[in-house]
C-alpha cells in the first residue's frame, strides 16, 4: 500500500477517534452547572470567585467551556482601545494567583438572554469585589455566547468591556433579568 494511503487512513481513523477522545478527556460537568443558560452563567461566576488565598475551582471551569471557546478583554488605556484574546486555559493562567491573593467576587447583577434553537447570547453585567460585601472594584458587560449540543450548554465566547467614566453601563440594565422568548425555548 503506498504511503499516501497509509497517511490517509490515519487521518481518517484519527477523525473519527478525536471527538470520543476529547470529550473523554475532559472533566464531566455537573449537570446543575450546565442544564440551562442561566446554570452555566452563575456557575462561571462561581468558579472564579472566592476569598483570599482559596485556590479557584479552575477544574470544574474547564467544564463549562466548548473546545475552541474564546475570551476577548476589551478595555481603554490612555485614550486608545486594548483588546486582548486569550482562551480559558490562558484566562485562567494569568489570573489565578491574583484571584488567590486579593480574593474576588464576581456576581451577575443583570442580564439578558436570547436565544434561537440550539443558540444562546447573554448580556451579563457583572460587578468584582474583593471581599463579598466589600466596595465594588469593577463593573463589566459581559457577551457570551453559547451553544446546545442535545445534551447540555456550553460557552463559546465571552467579550466584556469595563465601564469607565466615558462607558457608563445604563443603569436600567442594572437589576434586569430578560430572556426574550424565541423559537425553542424548551431549556
Amino acid at each position: 500500500m503506498p504511503w499516501q494511503m497509509r497517511v490517509l487512513q490515519g487521518l481518517v481513523v484519527l477523525v473519527a477517534v478525536a471527538p470520543g477522545s476529547l470529550a473523554a478527556q475532559t472533566p464531566v460537568a455537573d449537570p446543575r452547572d450546565v442544564g440551562t443558560i442561566a446554570d452555566i452563567v452563575r456557575a462561571s461566576y462561581e468558579v472564579i470567585s472566592g476569598p483570599i488565598g482559596a485556590p479557584r475551582q479552575w477544574r470544574r471551569d474547564s467544564t463549562l467551556y466548548a473546545l475552541a471557546a474564546t475570551f476577548t478583554a476589551t478595555s481603554e488605556k490612555d485614550g486608545k482601545t486594548v483588546v486582548k484574546q486569550m482562551t480559558p486555559e490562558s484566562y485562567r493562567r494569568a489570573n489565578d494567583s491574583s484571584f488567590v491573593k486579593n480574593g474576588l467576587f464576581e456576581t451577575q447583577v443583570g442580564s439578558r438572554i436570547e436565544r434561537f434553537g440550539n443558540v444562546a447570547q447573554v448580556r451579563s453585567i457583572s460587578e468584582s469585589r474583593r471581599t463579598p460585601d466589600g466596595p465594588v472594584i469593577g463593573r463589566y458587560v459581559n457577551y457570551i455566547t453559547l451553544n446546545w449540543d442535545g445534551k447540555r450548554w456550553w460557552m463559546t465566547a465571552w467579550v466584556w468591556d469595563e465601564e469607565r467614566p466615558n462607558n457608563p453601563i445604563p443603569p436600567s440594565w442594572i437589576g434586569a433579568r430578560d430572556e426574550v422568548p424565541g423559537p425553542s425555548n424548551r431549556r
